[in-house]
């Protein structure tokens, strides 16, 4: 394991489907060969955190030392952008071609809308550890920090308020289904839910104490959660119950990896991606994954699907994935 992708894997631990009535019917793990993931040169060796595709063709990639890369033409060339700060860059979000946000360390928050020639500093107000960011549409948005931070813009990041969270725990992750519902998850099992815009955070329970990294949901009522040591979270209820998912140990059970990040292309089929080259995917709502060999076990820490049929993950070392279904 490499310096780099120890230090930033540190920072970021410490700055740090299936019927709930049939609970054992979800949850098996086969191997799996159903996708294809082609290494793509990035150009650096810096850790990538975050990566957001706004089509199959033109996406970004954010991490270590300020690093943002963009591609025009499916990853097949990367393109290093001037850096604007030093900052670790943890995520990263466009509403269309031009508009898009990057967050990172120290309240780092950068905008560009001149499809990201230019990114300019949008100031966060608050100096936590910025790590995801969510945005609606062009005006409202919203990003999580450290210390519960829970920043919302509603005019496209002119400003930014600071909301109650009514909690001290980093917060890794974000989503919004429209302007009033919205979760948000983090450190000892923390799963904070909105029903007004973020004007109100209320905790909801799932008897877990493992942190959460990232959240996914396919619907108001169907949505999964992901976290250390292979925890996998899944709701039918707009989260007012939660249901453990998280896979078998095997024999002998050594440590699971984190789960970092989750996204579902459908209702049915869905990816999750994490440290030591975890990676799962799902094509019947998550009652089996299938877990396809990567070629270099890569912790990966940032995923992106524009589309239903390819994606793109991101990882340590400038690790960038292209994966595809085997029949694309």
């Amino acid at each position: 394991m490499n310096l780099v992708f120890s230090s930033c894997h540190a920072l970021l631990r410490l700055l740090v489907v299936g019927l709930v009535c049939l609970p054992y019917l979800a949850g098996q793990v086969e191997a799996g060969e159903n996708v294809v993931s082609t290494i793509q040169s990035s150009g650096t060796k810096s850790t990538l955190l975050g990566t957001f595709f706004v089509s199959a063709q033109h996406g970004w990639a954010v991490g270590a030392g300020g690093t943002v890369l963009k591609t025009e033409d499916a990853g097949e060339t990367w393109q290093a952008m001037p850096r604007r700060t030093a900052a670790l860059l943890t995520s990263v979000y466009f509403t269309n071609p031009q508009h898009g946000w990057i967050v990172g360390q120290n309240g780092t928050i950068l905008h560009t809308n001149d499809h990201g020639k230019q990114w300019r500093r949008q100031a966060a107000g608050v100096g936590a550890a910025l790590y995801d960011v969510y945005f609606l549409d062009l005006l409202q948005g919203w990003i999580v920090g450290g210390r519960g931070t829970i920043l919302r813009t509603t005019d496209g990041g002119v400003t930014w308020e600071d909301q109650s969270s009514t909690t001290a725990v980093d917060l890794f992750g974000v989503q919004f289904i429209d302007a009033q519902r919205g979760w948000a998850v983090g450190a000892i099992g923390t799963i904070l839910v909105t029903r007004d815009g973020g004007q109100n955070w209320i905790q909801q329970t799932t008897d877990s104490a493992t942190t959460f990294f990232d959240l996914y949901f396919t619907d108001p009522e169907g949505g999964w959660v992901v976290g250390s040591q292979g925890a996998i979270f899944q709701t039918i209820t707009s989260g007012e119950k939660w249901v453990d998912r998280t896979l078998p140990c095997g024999s002998p059970c050594i440590r699971p990896p984190d789960f970092l990040k989750v996204q579902f292309t459908g209702f049915r089929a869905g990816w999750i991606i994490g440290e030591r080259g975890a990676f799962l995917t799902t094509t019947d709502a998550g009652f089996t994954w299938m877990e396809p060999e990567l070629s270099e076990p890569f912790s990966l820490y940032g995923l992106s699907f524009p589309d239903a049929q390819v994606g793109w993950a991101v990882g340590e070392g400038g690790t960038i994935l292209k994966i595809a279904p085997t029949s694309s």
